[in-house]
């Protein structure tokens, strides 16, 4: 098992080297930084299992370095230390999230047993986040990544939200984690110990979705040799997510305002109605205002489902939250391919944060999980990273000097098509496909191949 790697903060040397000497014969990997901009440098570009750092520092107080780890990584562990021990301070450093209060001098055998306790409870942690995803139980509050204003308000309404039966719509642009919102909804509820379902409405055929959402019996149509419940009465007691809710066909719509108005499902065939409780948390990329407009989403249904909107921003509104999602993301990696990639070089971290992200956060996650499965195992250098690097667009020198480097490939031109169009219409993929002249499966087909959808 890989050592774990613990950073140092603290401005008097002699600590710096005492504790360096000591963690490293427990058989830790230490790295020492003698101020907090120091430490919060490193944090940047690598990863950490803890950081020890000191509360009284000239630059920057131990407890605004706790706060800045918070917002760039919150799973790593903290301890603080001091040589002027207050009660005020302990309880602030607590409070702020730190995982142990120690005062100087420090007695090293009371660190050590700290240490062993911590950095078991890290490891119990990483296991449980293991056997959650083999479980498919992947999506989880915590995994709602950032603590930029926008996400702050997003998570305080899903902890309002989440304790009520009341349905949600959630709206935001493809890969802004509208599932994942929902999931946080649902564990956080009194549904959590009964099912959460996830439904992507543009993924089932038109003509089985009645099937699908409210079930049939024997005989109902060709193909029916067997009564089924369907996700409606699967998701009883639970929640049922209905992503991609424009897609829906004005019939549907009907049926499901219905059982939304009457919580009684009706299976196709059947004369008999059953009654279901169900919370329902729809999502949709597209305007449904606009939708409302041009007679596509009905207006009744709308107002249905409107009760909370939790309105997601796309990656390029709070790209102060890249550099915690790329921690997370490589810890995730980090299981899942056995590495142990510490950190992204500050060139890619740069590249990364000017991008404009079409795809948002599910477009970062890929280009990482591109990085690794091309061979990144260090560190992720901007190399690893090459389509950031990639303008579709040709110098204006280019056709003049005749340098063939500097012209797009046909797929490049095509993508970047793709996605201003989508820009333009704000993710509605049927509109921009018509503006391009190409089917909407043809959009979802490229942006799969992008990795954006």
């Amino acid at each position: 098992m890989e050592s774990a790697k613990i950073l140092v903060v603290d401005d008097e040397k002699s600590i710096l080297l005492l504790l360096k000497e000591a963690l490293t014969q427990w058989g830790y990997q230490v790295t020492t930084a003698s101020s907090a901009a120091e430490g919060l440098e490193l944090l940047k570009n690598g990863l950490f299992d803890a950081i020890i750092s000191d509360i009284r520092m000239p630059d920057m107080s131990g407890l605004d370095l706790l706060r800045e780890i918070r917002k760039q990584d919150e799973t790593i562990e903290v301890v603080m230390m001091t040589g002027y021990p207050t009660i005020a301070s302990a309880v602030q450093a607590l409070k702020e999230g730190a995982y142990d209060y120690l005062s100087k001098p420090l007695i090293l055998d009371e660190l050590r047993h700290l240490m062993a306790r911590m950095m078991e409870r890290r490891f119990l942690r990483g296991e449980v986040h293991t056997l959650r995803a083999r479980l498919g139980e992947e999506l989880a509050v915590s995994e709602l990544i950032g603590s930029s204003q926008v996400m702050a308000k997003v998570k305080d309404i899903i902890g309002k939200v989440a304790v009520t039966d009341s349905p949600v719509l959630i709206e935001g642009e493809s890969g802004t984690g509208k599932e994942l919102v929902a999931a946080a909804i649902h564990r956080l509820s009194s549904r959590a110990k009964r099912s959460f379902i996830p439904v992507n409405c543009s993924a089932i055929p038109p003509d089985l979705l009645e099937s699908e959402f409210f079930g049939h019996v024997r005989g109902a149509f060709s193909g029916a040799v067997a009564d089924a419940l369907g996700l409606f009465r699967g998701a009883d007691e639970g929640t049922i997510f209905l992503d991609e809710i424009a897609e829906l066909s004005p019939a549907l719509q009907v049926k499901l305002l219905r059982v939304l108005q009457e919580m009684q499902v009706r299976p196709v065939g059947s004369t008999k109605a059953f009654p279901v409780d169900v919370r329902v948390i729809a999502a949709t990329n597209r305007d449904l205002e606009r939708a409302m407009t041009e007679g596509s989403f009905r207006q009744d249904l709308f107002y249905r489902l409107n009760v909370v909107r939790i309105m997601l921003p796309p990656l390029r509104d709070r790209r102060d939250d890249i550099q915690a999602l790329v921690s997370h993301f490589l810890r995730r990696f980090n299981r899942r391919f056995h590495r142990d990639v510490r950190g992204m070089a500050p060139d890619a971290l740069a590249a990364l944060s000017a991008y404009s992200f079409p795809g948002n956060v599910r477009e970062l996650e890929n280009l990482i999980e591109r990085a690794y499965a091309m061979g990144a195992r260090e560190q992720i250098t901007l190399s690893d990273l090459p389509t950031l690097g990639r303008t579709p667009v040709m110098a204006p020198a280019a056709a003049s000097t005749g340098n063939s480097t500097n012209v797009p490939t046909l797929a490049e031109v095509e993508r970047e098509l793709i996605l201003k169009s989508l820009a333009v219409y704000k993710d509605d993929k049927e509109a921009a496909a018509k503006a391009l002249g190409i089917s909407r499966r043809t959009i979802y087909r490229r942006l799969k191949e992008y990795g954006v959808l």
